[in-house]
């Protein structure tokens, strides 16, 4: 596994025609600013809504703005080709694409078939660079979206096309949903002691021109590049302390046995056999329980332990910066599926 840090790749600056999807994510919005900026052109996949298909359309190309916009279904390999790349030729495909929640169904259909299909496109379309952006908590799978994301990312590994797999630690935005809670008053919850895990935390913006600069280093054929935020790692407890300082008062915790994740993991799954439904409740349990117990870090095989000092850095953005930013503006972010805890 290679990486970089600050530093842009060293490569071709030259304009590229660049296919782009999840573009309507934070991570993909900020992705697309920062592609345009540069002087690539920009053509954004983005899913069919149920309706109002005009209106859609005006308000994507407002948020994407100096990007074209097409309408295409990524699960319907018909529409994918047909809708939207139409035939032409483009030289990289980046993706920001992942499911929403992480549940078994939308993982694989997401994670890994729709991507399986876009790279059956891609390669009719001449890409010849495809920049995935997956997750750094693939290193330890335990979970049906992290085997969903590797089993990608072995078939784009044996496609021949070449390839830049970036996974990043935590986004600003999964390490904020605490934030309205100690404006209420209320304890930040950490799970043990709050030091179980760490992180080293990346902001839209910064990932964003992690991602531009990959397409300038397409010369190296085969990257799997795990990359964090700048600054030293953060466990929750750190993140509680300074949300408390920011706002004048003595931090204050609730402190969550992992065993209570445990117990209930263990009654979702064993209700799971009985109703089926409940069967994504106990997934989505096993989600935070794999949160709540694993650092996103990079994992150190050889010492069974994940290592903060070889986690590589980018960028500028602190996210105590943005605590700062939100707790002064008073504008709190909208979470959506991002916010872990």
């Amino acid at each position: 596994m290679s990486g970089h840090g600050g530093h842009r790749i060293e490569g071709s600056s030259r304009s590229q025609r660049i296919c782009l999807l999840g573009a309507t994510g934070t991570i993909g919005r900020a992705t697309v600013r920062a592609l345009v900026a540069r002087g690539h052109e920009v053509v954004c996949l983005v899913r069919h809504g149920a309706d109002r298909r005009d209106r859609r359309m005006y308000e994507l190309r407002e948020v994407l703005s100096g990007a074209s916009v097409r309408l295409a279904s990524v699960t319907d390999p018909a529409s994918l080709a047909r809708d939207g790349f139409c035939n032409e030729r483009f030289d990289v495909l980046v993706s920001c694409m992942a499911s929403r929640t992480g549940e078994p169904r939308d993982a694989w259909a997401v994670d890994y078939q729709a991507h399986v299909n876009v790279l059956q496109a891609a390669r009719s379309a001449g890409v010849g660079h495809f920049v995935l952006l997956s997750a750094i908590c693939v290193q330890k799978p335990r979970l049906a979206f992290q085997y969903a994301k590797l089993a990608f990312e072995k078939a784009l590994a044996e496609s021949g096309i070449a390839y830049t797999i970036v996974r990043p630690t935590a986004f600003f935005k999964s390490l904020s949903g605490q934030i309205e809670r100690v404006l209420r008053g209320k304890p930040f919850m950490v799970f043990g002691d709050g030091r179980l895990t760490a992180c080293k935390p990346v902001s839209d913006r910064d990932m964003a021109e992690y991602l531009a600069d990959c397409l300038e280093g397409a010369r190296y054929p085969a990257r799997i590049l795990a990359v964090g935020g700048p600054g030293e790692a953060i466990t929750p407890r750190q993140q509680g302390e300074q949300l408390f300082a920011l706002i004048g008062r003595p931090p204050r915790f609730q402190h969550v046995p992992v065993k209570l994740l445990d117990a209930t993991i263990g009654v979702l799954s064993a209700a799971s056999r009985i109703v089926s439904a409940v069967a994504v409740k106990a997934e989505l349990a096993r989600i935070g329980r794999y949160y709540a117990t694993e650092s996103m870090l990079l994992w150190d095989a050889e010492r069974a332990c994940y290592d903060a000092a070889a986690t590589p850095s980018t960028g500028r953005d602190t996210l105590f910066d943005f605590y700062s930013s939100v707790v002064n503006s008073g504008q709190l972010p909208s979470l959506g599926d991002h916010a872990v805890f």
